[in-house]
């Protein structure tokens, strides 16, 4: 199993006047976590998924836990994993850490939407593939 890795910088417009990341712009760090994996990773572009093939990956759920604070001019290391493959989605695992200190994690569950229509549709077998190689291995 690989695991997708990204960094961030945290940046003035992060942080709240504390100089603390404010939470909801994690997730728009989340989001581009995911936008960088589906671009560098799977080879398939928001712009292309989302401009020529009109298919979104919309996060069905989201669950984040916050283990510590990020401060302005922190680094933070991103991975991402896929803990279950389904036939339309994909359930990720992405951690957030600076150093070796855990900052957040997140669990959440993408869905492969085709935007004309508004409905789920199956992953492309090629890409499917590719998220394939971010599947983390089971034990029965």
């Amino acid at each position: 199993m690989a695991a997708f890795t990204h960094r961030t910088d945290v940046m003035f417009q992060h942080c709240d006047p504390a100089g603390i990341v404010f939470y909801p712009r994690y997730f728009e760090m989340i989001n581009a976590v995911v936008e960088v994996f589906f671009d560098r990773a799977l080879d398939w572009s928001f712009a292309t998924l989302h401009g020529t093939e009109r298919m979104g990956v919309p996060m069905g759920r989201i669950a984040a836990d916050f283990h510590a604070a990020s401060r302005l001019g922190d680094v933070l290391d991103w991975t991402l994993t896929i803990d279950r493959l389904g036939r339309a989605s994909a359930d990720i695992e992405i951690t957030g850490t600076c150093g070796d200190e855990p900052r957040l994690s997140v669990r959440g569950t993408l869905v492969l939407v085709d935007l004309d229509r508004m409905k789920s549709r199956p992953w492309p077998e090629e890409r499917r593939a590719g998220l394939e190689r971010y599947l983390k291995e089971t034990t029965a």
